[in-house]
């Protein structure tokens, strides 16, 4: 969202933006808020220590119900596929208010992967006034379950427009620590995502403990481990041993974008990596069952791997060994937009406005 505040911010005199927070996850809000610049007008502050999904949707409903009845704002623009996003929709409707959704129209077509998201997300769209879809597919998804063509727009997604900017930023000099000397090659690991806790949190941990033992000191891997007491404990019990396997706490977005800059290729269970990687070259295994950016998986850019010890290993190793098959796939063109999303984006709130 943060290249639509920036861009909405150069019309001030046709513009009027307030940003609400609910404040999930502190340390990681905080560091983009920073690199943005943007300072909230509301924070809900609503995280709690090992809350239910229940408790979190409960408190940023009534937080969020509070800030649109004192704002009373002409539009509500959400991005993505969080509680967040559902929640301000949901509220947004509820007082009658129009409702813009960033990133519209992405799907896995399976409710329980990955969870909750894949529900709030068809929620927010079916909620919404206008849908700006990332992608073409995006927009055959929306068409699909019936929503008015007219409110659709294929934008690219925001996220490359973040990623632009931010990749030409200088590199922080501490990240240095981070990098292997040459001739060994950097695997960036990201693994968080709610339906993988447990058994499956094991066998991708176990398979990155595998890829380290190995290829020894010709791969460094670092896993920036999320805050989520379920993944750290995983991550900390079975990787914390292992020399050529680097646990750090979770990377502000400036370091994480110059990290996937110097790595070899990644491994993710994020949305947002599956788009940025392959938007610097870098090859990305999927570490879920589907995918809801199937166009990346499409352009070659990315595989969808699973959790399974044994895939994961033999598609890192195949990328690791076979040049071809790496150089195919950090070749393949980004499918996920040119950096101007929020040009449009905007243009579209002020025509409409």
């Amino acid at each position: 969202m943060a290249p639509v505040i920036r861009e909405l911010r150069k019309h001030p005199s046709r513009v009027d933006v307030r940003v609400c927070v609910t404040g999930q996850h502190r340390e990681m809000l905080d560091q983009v808020l920073d690199l943005f610049e943007i300072v909230p007008d509301h924070d809900l502050a609503i995280m709690r220590a090992d809350q239910s999904l229940t408790e979190v949707t409960a408190a940023a409903l009534t937080g969020l119900d509070a800030v649109i009845a004192t704002e009373r704002p002409d539009w509500v623009v959400v991005q993505g596929d969080t509680t967040t996003a559902m929640a301000a929709a949901l509220v947004a409707f509820y007082h009658r208010t129009p409702i813009a959704h960033v990133e519209a129209g992405l799907r896995s077509w399976n409710p329980a992967q990955p969870f909750p998201e894949e529900m709030n997300r068809r929620i927010a769209d079916a909620l919404s006034n206008l849908h700006f879809a990332p992608t073409a597919l995006a927009r055959q998804n929306l068409v699909r379950e019936g929503i008015d063509e007219r409110t659709i727009l294929v934008t690219g997604n925001t996220v490359i427009d973040a990623l632009h900017w931010v990749s030409e930023l200088p590199a922080p000099a501490d990240l240095d620590r981070l990098i292997p000397p040459n001739g060994t090659r950097l695997l960036l690991v990201t693994a968080h995502r709610r339906e993988s806790f447990g058994p499956a949190m094991q066998e991708i941990c176990l398979a990155i403990r595998d890829l380290a033992a190995r290829y020894g000191d010709r791969v460094r891997v670092v896993y920036p481990v999320h805050l989520n007491p379920h993944v750290q404990e995983a991550a900390y019990r079975l990787l914390g041993d292992v020399p050529n396997v680097a646990l750090v706490p979770p990377l502000d977005y400036l370091r994480l974008v110059h990290l996937m800059k110097r790595a070899y290729l990644v491994l993710t269970d994020s949305g947002g990596i599956q788009e940025e990687a392959p938007g610097l070259g870098k090859p990305v295994l999927v570490l879920r069952e589907v995918t809801e950016r199937p166009e990346a998986v499409t352009a070659g850019a990315a595989r969808v791997v699973g959790t399974s010890r044994e895939r994961v290993v033999g598609e890192t190793t195949r990328l690791l060994d076979e040049p071809a098959e790496y150089a195919q796939m950090a070749r393949a063109v980004n499918p996920f937009g040119d950096g101007h999303a929020a040009q449009r984006i905007v243009s579209a709130l002020l025509a409409d406005g």
